[in-house]
């Protein structure tokens, strides 16, 4: 099976001159967008709470909820981020991409826009 990545750019709320670009694998599975921890650090992330997470494999891990402007092909939106830590990799999660109102086709391994729904 194949991968899809997309390129983000990722700011700091509240210093937004501090920004990062990279690859993030697209992970319909994951509920929020993962920031590795080093680019947590170069943004100067503030966590705002913990919360607990379930893994494939069924552990259970906790990691910090903080918050980040994303951009997406030229758009860009505040959305909460896991704060990762040592050894998490970049991905980006169903709320980020519901925020976007994209979706992920799983055969053709490419975000597209959704049908979005008022009601």
């Amino acid at each position: 099976m194949g991968m899809t990545k997309v390129k983000l750019t990722v700011r700091n709320p509240f210093n937004p001159s501090k920004k990062v670009e990279g690859d993030f694998l697209v992970d319909s599975g994951a509920h929020y967008t993962v920031l590795p921890e080093m680019v947590v650090k170069k943004l100067q992330l503030k966590p705002s709470y913990m919360q607990e997470f379930s893994l494939a494999d069924g552990k259970i891990i906790k990691r910090h909820i903080g918050s980040a402007l994303i951009n997406f092909e030229k758009r860009e939106l505040a959305l909460p981020v896991v704060l990762g830590e040592k050894d998490d990799d970049p991905l980006l999660g169903v709320t980020t991409l519901e925020g976007f109102g994209l979706m992920l086709d799983p055969f053709k391994r490419k975000v597209y826009k959704s049908k979005l729904m008022l009601g």
